[in-house]
């Protein structure tokens, strides 16, 4: 199994999107994906068409057990989606409390990854979508991934959040036995706006090693996509928002060889 996580301390950029796009294009080349969603707003979980404030079960439950992860507890958490290839452990409103809950509770930190583990045969890629804020979740998501996808909107404000998970990940990896990789990826792209224009210059000169060249662009059929329930390419398979997570997965899967080799 690869795990990728999708992380930004600024909302709104398009974590939600970008995590359901890859998920439904890995899903299209036969690969069985689990989404993980670990933002207590549950905008994953409502993508599918599941109620975050009503589900009687949820990631919340992989939290309750000090740390530890009852064998087979993940799998019984398993909801099904639009796509048969693509799998959700879902969200609940519940996770809002682990905050309060987490002081003096040691160990986890690592509940996602152990939960990934039991989950390691029965799926080819993980994608956690991880909440704006720093603290136990995106702690978790960090720990548990193997490449790091940083959505951040082409506007001004955005590049400050980038600028706080670039920081809030230096200080991550430095309890890491290895560095995680991460691609930035510029979203919600509008040529015609020179505030568009503008911040994916700054992007470009500010993070050349580490930006993904394309952008993912404004396209209504993305949002049309999120009112059906579907994934993306199922809905669209060729509106220039499905176009270019093509070619953001096509450059994420070189760059995992390219770790692999490393």
């Amino acid at each position: 199994m690869r795990v990728w996580a999708v992380a930004n301390q600024k909302g709104g950029v398009g974590k939600t999107t970008t995590s359901i796009a890859l998920a439904g294009l890995l899903a299209e080349a036969g690969k069985r994906v689990v989404v993980i969603d670990l933002d207590p707003h549950g905008s994953m979980t409502s993508y599918f068409g599941y109620d975050p404030d009503a589900l009687e079960h949820s990631c919340y439950d992989l939290f309750l057990h000090k740390g530890s992860v009852p064998t087979g507890l993940p799998g019984q958490l398993l909801l099904p989606t639009s796509h048969d290839k693509v799998s959700l452990l879902p969200s609940s409103t519940a996770l809002a409390t682990l905050e309060r809950q987490s002081p003096g509770q040691s160990g986890l930190g690592l509940v996602i990854a152990k939960t990934l583990a039991q989950l390691w045969q029965d799926f080819d890629y993980a994608i956690i979508d991880s909440p704006p804020l720093l603290g136990v979740l995106m702690v978790n998501a960090l720990a548990a991934s193997q490449q790091l996808v940083i959505p951040v909107q082409t506007e001004h404000l955005a590049v400050k959040g980038l600028e706080r998970m670039v920081s809030t990940l230096a200080m991550i990896n430095r309890s890491r036995k290895q560095a995680l990789p991460y691609s930035i990826v510029p979203t919600l792209f509008d040529r015609r706006t020179q505030a568009s224009l503008g911040t994916l210059r700054v992007l470009r000169d500010a993070y050349p090693e580490t930006i993904w060249q394309g952008y993912i662009p404004v396209d209504t059929r993305l949002r049309d996509a999120s009112r059906a329930g579907l994934v993306p390419s199922q809905f669209d398979g060729k509106s220039r928002g499905v176009l270019a997570y093509r070619a953001l997965l096509k450059h994420l899967l070189s760059q995992q060889l390219v770790a692999q080799v490393a």
